[in-house]
């Protein structure tokens, strides 16, 4: 009976053990379902409906860190790319098309990141500089710019031509008496009280006529207008005259905004416009992938391989302009502080800088012939076609910008 009993207890023990094993394997399995299909997962990814198992629901900080880490680690795809990207012409591109993709960052992704990197650079690089043409800190610059202009309205007067109604001689004559009225202002003795504010008001309207002077805004044939009419307003047939005039009257206000823009501070406008090229570039992509497919019809590549030729071409053009615009601030700092060191330190960076300017149309010439698959002769030919209509599509992208950037001021 001893015994029997011990056989029943064994084998009590041993079903209660395969319960425990059947509950624990039930609660592997529901460990490992997929949240997407519910079907059973082995590995990082659903063999189902291919979801991963990974939840891209976490903490932002982690997002943060794992994004820097993918960039910046020397083992990473990133150190790999961007070598072949600046000195070995097509080979990214080449390597991407094998598809031999893995140890590479995607187009897309490298275009993205870089571009981000190069506009907001650029947009501190050029906020940091000072955009004023003219500038009257004090009386004794004041009055040093001012008597040089009396001087060149002298000059002019001497050899203006006259005409039958003297308008030339009298305008400069009109000139010569508000300048002579500024410069009388301006040697003003301003340490006394009631003359403070004259001569600031008298500096501050010689600091605006002479920029007047300077952007020509005197001269009317030089007014910005916005126009393809006779009598100066902007109006299209196929638009109902109501239209026409809303065109004409925003027209007109555009023009306005850009006369007073460029005839006070750019510095605003600069911003707006660096704030604009990121979208504008981006869209301008597909239609330079696009330009690609039509004029290089016969290589049989597929559109988004064009597409692929475009993020690396650009992405390569962020890259080098970037690092000439670094070292083009690095040498004006070396040569701003002077000595042997400095001016022998300035010299090499602004021959980088050259060098690299000069490797970006040798760069794209060569990728365009390791890509396309073409001789010498062929591919200079393409090359310049190609080079010719970019640079079209790359003015009406900056005329687009500047336009978006005034509407925003």
């Amino acid at each position: 009976m001893s015994q029997e009993n011990q056989v029943v207890n064994i084998n009590s023990s041993l079903s209660s053990q395969e319960e425990v094993s059947v509950i624990n394997d039930s609660e592997a399995v529901a460990q490992t379902l997929c949240d997407n299909c519910h079907q059973s997962v082995e590995g990082a990814f659903c063999s189902n409906c291919g979801q991963s198992l990974d939840s891209t629901l976490k903490y932002f900080w982690v997002v943060i860190l794992h994004l820097l880490d993918d960039i910046f680690s020397f083992d990473s795809r990133a150190s790999r790319t961007l070598w072949p990207l600046i000195f070995r012409p097509g080979f990214l591109t080449n390597e991407y098309f094998a598809g031999r993709r893995v140890h590479y960052v995607p187009p897309l992704r490298l275009y993205l990141f870089i571009s981000i990197v190069f506009f907001l650079t650029l947009k501190l690089t050029v906020s940091g500089e000072d955009q004023q043409t003219i500038e009257m800190n004090n009386n004794k610059a004041a009055i040093t710019q001012v008597t040089e202009h009396i001087k060149t309205l002298n000059e002019k007067k001497l050899q203006a031509q006259p005409t039958p109604d003297n308008k030339n001689i009298a305008s400069i004559d009109a000139d010569l008496a508000r300048f002579n009225r500024y410069l009388d202002d301006l040697k003003l003795d301003i340490s006394i009280a009631e003359n403070a504010k004259l001569v600031s008001t008298t500096r501050q309207l010689a600091t605006i006529e002479l920029e007047r002077v300077k952007l020509g805004t005197d001269d009317k044939s030089n007014s910005i207008t916005i126009s393809n009419s006779a009598d100066g307003s902007l109006s299209f047939d196929f638009l109902s005259d109501e239209s026409n005039k809303k065109l004409d009257d925003s027209a007109k206000k555009l023009a306005e905004k850009a006369k007073k823009t460029f005839t006070t501070d750019t510095n605003r406008l600069i911003n707006e416009v660096l704030g604009k090229l990121p979208q504008l570039m981006f869209v301008l992509l597909p239609i330079f992938a696009l330009l690609l497919k039509v004029i290089f019809i016969f290589s049989k590549r597929l559109y988004m391989e064009h597409l692929t030729v475009a993020l690396h071409s650009h992405s390569f053009i962020f890259v080098s302009s970037l690092s000439i615009d670094l070292l083009d601030v690095a040498h004006d700092h070396l040569e701003a502080l002077g000595g042997g060191f400095a001016t022998v330190a300035a010299s090499i960076l602004g021959f980088i800088g050259f060098a690299l300017l000069i490797w970006i149309p040798i760069y794209l010439f060569i990728m365009q012939k390791r890509i396309y698959k073409q001789g010498y002769i062929f591919a200079f030919f393409t090359y310049g076609f190609v080079g010719i209509i970019y640079f079209i599509l790359m003015a009406l992208t900056t005329v687009v910008a500047i336009v978006w950037g005034l509407t925003e001021i």
